[in-house]
């Protein structure tokens, strides 16, 4: 059920429009509601140089149709630093929050129209007349024009709630772009830190088949000189084919990393990259777990995305209630007439009124869309709470990693050295007579796995490292 009041004073008169409203009555039209302050997408003002041919086509709709268009033109090593600019400036998915972002700029601009009066204006020009088959009288021609202007000038809070809703959403979207940002610096810096694992494989690989060459021709040159038997050839034999098939999946893994990557940065069809960088520890961690917890929440945006995104649901439960609530408008119209050729002038007219409305019985729908929104609020709530805990988690994870494995890296250059000199060792002692070609392999494949640990080992930790620095970067906004 709805109920309407309508005042309306309304009078004709030959002269330009006049309101006359009851006394003690303002009208004023507010200005547009500051808000919280748009947050600018960042544009990468980095001083690290990449080669333009490296950037992709600007066209997003570009379908290539022929083998010669995705035909990978040259391999080009990059550093993690020309990584992470491209990234920046290229990865779709920050693109896409971008855009989001502009969209919620709009959607802002749309709510505070609300804040202003709608005006607009309607004509027309007819002619009448009886027709073709009777013409004793003439036509006769007029034009009639009308203005209206509408105001709402108290919505029970459904205006403010919409502006302050729109403007939550903004500021979602502004975190979204923050997190879209820090989750695609993060992915490009752990998939280069995986390049360089691919890398580092198929070298490591590659010295083993090298090693296993020289124990097969020691084999062979033993057994040629009537000192060594067939069966140590056999086993030489085996080792070097087994090294030959890991050599072969590794390459295939370091192709796999390098498109990954590659995607990643949104390059061009033609270009393939590979890692510049060498293999180190990226650096060393100061801060301790609990001030890295702390940093972590202060920083974090998903944290205050979750505030915002409960605002939101606040502002909609406001708009709900706000339809049980009186709504008043101001309405004015002003309209003109002229007939041409009848003798006289033209004459015009106005009508001002304030209405109102008011909702008595709605079924209980208002209130039970109020009881959404709390609900919404709830589950937001519950969500910050689940997202600190994990923050938390990923923190003390990430930092646990960086421990051990720099422990590891230690660990790991002493047994790299060890497994040398133990390789070194069995190749004399099988020279000499006093050791067996079984001692060889095992020392061999001992050295191909103690480099894996060690390049395992520092590229953990800086991944981890990398998780930690990313987890307390300050926000763009700041």
């Amino acid at each position: 059920m709805n109920f309407s009041l309508i005042f309306v004073h309304s009078t004709w008169v030959s002269v330009a429009l006049a309101v006359a409203l009851p006394s003690g009555i303002a009208i004023f039209f507010p200005t547009l509601a500051s808000g919280a302050t748009p947050l600018k997408p960042q544009n990468s003002s980095s001083s690290v140089q990449v080669p333009d041919y490296l950037n992709p086509n600007p066209n997003p709709l570009q379908f290539p149709t022929k083998p010669e268009e995705v035909r990978i033109q040259q391999t080009v090593p990059i550093s993690l630093a020309q990584a992470l600019e491209l990234v920046q400036r290229n990865n779709r998915d920050l693109q896409v929050a971008i855009l989001q972002l502009e969209r919620s700029r709009s959607a802002v601009r749309q709510s505070q129209a609300a804040l202003f009066p709608t005006l607009g204006i309607s004509s027309n020009v007819t002619n009448n007349g009886n027709g073709f088959s009777n013409s004793s009288s003439q036509s006769s021609s007029s034009f009639n024009g009308s203005a209206q202007l509408n105001y709402n000038l108290y919505t029970s809070g459904n205006r403010e709630a919409t502006i302050r809703a729109a403007e939550e959403q903004l500021r979602v979207d502004e975190f979204n772009v923050e997190t879209q940002s820090l989750t695609i610096r993060l992915n490009a810096t752990t998939q280069y830190y995986g390049l360089q694992q691919a890398d580092e494989q198929v070298r490591i690989n590659r010295s083993a088949v090298e090693n296993a060459q020289a124990s097969l021709r020691d084999t062979q040159a033993r057994e040629d000189a009537g000192v060594g038997t067939h069966f140590d050839v056999l086993q030489a034999q085996v080792n070097l084919a087994n090294a030959q098939q890991l050599l072969t999946n590794a390459i295939s893994q370091q192709l796999i990393a390098r498109r990954q990557l590659a995607t990643l940065l949104s390059l061009s069809q033609s270009v393939d990259i590979t890692a510049a960088d060498p293999v180190e520890l990226a650096g060393l961690w100061q801060p301790t777990l609990e001030e890295t917890i702390i940093k972590a929440f202060q920083n974090r945006p998903e944290l205050p995305q979750y505030l915002a995104q409960r605002n939101i649901y606040e502002q909609q439960r406001r708009q709900a209630l706000s339809q049980l609530g009186p709504q008043i408008s101001l309405v004015g119209n002003y309209n003109l007439l002229d007939r041409y050729n009848d003798g006289v002038s033209v004459t015009d007219g106005y009508s001002a009124g304030i209405q109102g409305s008011l909702t008595l019985f709605d079924g209980g729908a208002a209130r039970a869309s109020a009881a959404q929104s709390k609900a919404n609020i709830a589950i937001a709530e519950t969500q910050f709470a689940s997202q600190r805990d994990q923050i938390r988690f990923n923190v003390e994870q990430y930092y646990s990693q960086l421990q051990s494995n720099l422990n590891n890296v230690q660990t790991s250059g002493v047994a790299l050295n060890q497994a040398r000199e133990a390789l070194n060792l069995a190749r004399l002692r099988f020279q000499a007579g006093v050791g067996t070609q079984t001692e060889v392999i095992a020392a061999e494949n001992d050295l191909t796995t103690a480099e894996g640990n060690r390049v395992t080992a520092i590229l953990n930790y800086n991944i981890a490292l990398a998780n930690l620095q990313i987890s307390v970067t300050y926000r763009a906004s700041r």
